[in-house]
């Protein structure tokens, strides 16, 4: 364990609180997270669902492209109000969920 910083990109449906992981990486690119929406797209068409909208925050990792595809396959992205985690608020308590369970056990 090198205790390096990690990036994951995880969706999550809202209907079934069921978690989708599509990467992790050291270093997150524009080009990173528009494979990981052609990836999402992909697992959604095999998996039968059907999403409408997809809620995220206005990090600068996310390019016109990742809405673009996004928006070829349906997907409407919705952006995230500045500074207001209760508007993704299932997402987030995922995120402190794995902060709490598995970083609070780790020994460095």
């Amino acid at each position: 364990m090198s205790g390096a910083r990690m990036y994951v990109f995880a969706v999550i449906e809202h209907a079934s609180r069921r978690i989708r992981i599509l990467g992790a990486t050291a270093h997150p690119t524009a080009r990173w997270v528009t494979q990981a929406a052609k990836n999402l797209v992909m697992d959604l068409e095999d998996a039968g669902c059907r999403a409408r909208l997809l809620i995220r925050d206005r990090d600068g990792k996310f390019p016109a492209l990742f809405d673009a595809v996004l928006n070829d396959a349906g997907i409407e992205a919705v952006l995230s109000g500045a500074r207001m985690p209760r508007m993704n608020s299932i997402t987030q308590r995922w995120v402190q969920t794995c902060r709490r369970e598995l970083l609070d056990r780790t020994l460095i």
